[in-house]
């Protein structure tokens, strides 16, 4: 009689140990992404190694720059980078939406017991925690952009244009055919988008679905206002076009090959390949060093 009634309770015992450890796994994995195996010492600081991405804080004016290593901080009066918070996360996509809150993806802190592609993740305290929105595990965005609640960005892992109109609840794809090096969506126009390949600069009026040519034009690009679209030429040289993409003017050059850039408050920022952060007041005209690489 004991030895039939303990095999049931013995499985019950275990039945419960299993259903906790799912459910334990469940919080680490889509949970604020804190858990992180203690057990592993932090890896050495080497500060931002190769900048993906920069955006400014409407908040307070801070330069955040977005790098392989992680997330760093740059304010008005800083006189150096500082690490937002201790993640190492590989920030491939990110861009600022609003007042301290940011987009991101690309992939996690090697501590973490997450999936290799973050899909859109969203930070709502500047950076210090984030918190997955949508497309964990399916979606490794190298390209992030907003206009109010509509999104672009560019999914490298599968070739594709996603574009949502929900704020990255939902979205939808669009295959692209061949890499595409940057992407910006028109003031005021959620579905016009002008981008970048390797070769030439691409137009797209139906939100990503088809694209035409417009020229043997590429770049980084920004677009703050309707009649002034930049585009920062892989030898550093910076470009002005009123009319989106067909006439251009050269404004000036940073001085060396850049990979990442931004305007934001009548200002310009640009990140090198040795991760020296430059910033410009006039217009892309000069340029004034504000970091240097750490290491």
């Amino acid at each position: 009689m004991l030895t039939h009634r303990a095999q049931p309770l013995r499985w019950q015992w275990l039945s419960a140990l299993l259903i906790m450890g799912l459910v334990g796994a469940n919080l680490a994995l889509f949970g604020a992404f804190q858990n992180t195996n203690q057990s592993k010492p932090p890896p050495p600081d080497f500060g931002p190694v190769h900048v993906h991405a920069l955006g400014v804080n409407p908040s307070d004016g801070a330069l955040f720059i977005a790098a392989h290593t992680g997330l760093f901080r740059l304010g008005p009066s800083a006189p150096r980078l500082a690490r937002v918070g201790d993640r190492r996360q590989d920030m491939m996509g990110f861009t600022v939406v609003g007042r301290d809150r940011f987009l991101g993806s690309g992939h996690p802190d090697l501590r973490e017991m997450l999936p290799s592609l973050l899909g859109l993740i969203e930070s709502e305290n500047s950076g210090e925690s984030w918190q997955p929105v949508s497309l964990l595990g399916d979606a490794d965005f190298h390209v992030l952009r907003a206009r109010g609640d509509h999104y672009v960005g560019y999914d490298s892992s599968r070739g594709r244009v996603m574009v949502s109109a929900d704020r990255g609840k939902s979205w939808r794809a669009h295959h692209f055919d061949g890499p595409l090096f940057d992407l910006v969506i028109g003031p005021g126009r959620a579905l016009l988008l002008l981008a970048t390949t390797p070769s030439q600069l691409i137009v797209s009026r139906n939100g990503g679905r088809s694209w035409g040519g417009i020229s043997e034009t590429t770049g980084l690009l920004a677009w703050p206002q309707r009649d002034r679209l930049y585009l920062l030429a892989s030898d550093g040289r910076l470009w002005l076009s009123p009319d989106r993409g067909r006439r251009w003017k050269e404004l000036g050059e940073i001085g060396g090959h850049p990979t990442a850039f931004s305007v934001a408050r009548q200002r310009m920022y640009a990140a090198l390949h040795d991760g020296t952060i430059k910033t410009s007041i006039d217009d892309g005209r000069s340029w004034r060093l504000i970091a240097r690489p750490t290491a």
